[in-house]
């Protein structure tokens, strides 16, 4: 079997959640950034995995493009969803299901929070100012939950 790691990474935490994620996958990973590649053949792939950050609410664009443009495509294969972000609580499960088409969720196999991270030094002025009146965040901060892209593995490794 094989797996592609389809993602949108702003500043690089998704991108690293991903990197995690592909070294304890079972099959052939290939990974995506869609900020740096659009047209894709799902033809040679058995998995595939769809995520990306939050930013007020929303996954990134190219991440609903992608499942917007390859829907039907994507509805016959095993399908993995996950989201990045600082949420907690009840609000994963709402940006989770805010973010994906509903054919999607009802046929992914797998669902993920990741965790994520404020990095401060790569946001532009509005971006810190945002995030350090919403989120009362003054300094660097991670919180990649390790543990469940674990769990999340070995859910699509069992498929």
């Amino acid at each position: 079997m094989s797996t592609l790691i389809v993602y949108a990474s702003k500043y690089g935490c998704t991108e690293k959640c991903v990197k995690l994620m592909s070294k304890e996958l079972n099959d052939k990973v290939d990974l995506i950034n869609l900020k740096n590649i659009r047209d894709i053949d799902l033809s040679k792939y058995d998995k595939v995995i769809i995520g990306g950050s939050i930013y007020i609410g929303r996954i990134q664009k190219e991440v609903t493009e992608f499942c917007s443009k390859n829907l039907d495509k994507l509805k016959e294969k095993r399908i993995g969803l996950f989201i990045c972000g600082m949420q907690e609580g009840d609000m994963i499960n709402t940006e989770l299901n805010q973010n994906f088409p509903s054919e999607l969720l009802e046929i992914a196999e797998a669902k993920g929070h990741f965790g994520g991270e404020f990095i401060l030094d790569k946001m532009n002025f509005m971006e810190k100012l945002i995030v350090k009146k919403v989120s009362k965040v003054t300094s660097n901060k991670s919180n990649i939950l390790e543990d469940n892209i674990h769990k999340f593995t070995q859910e699509i490794n069992s498929i």
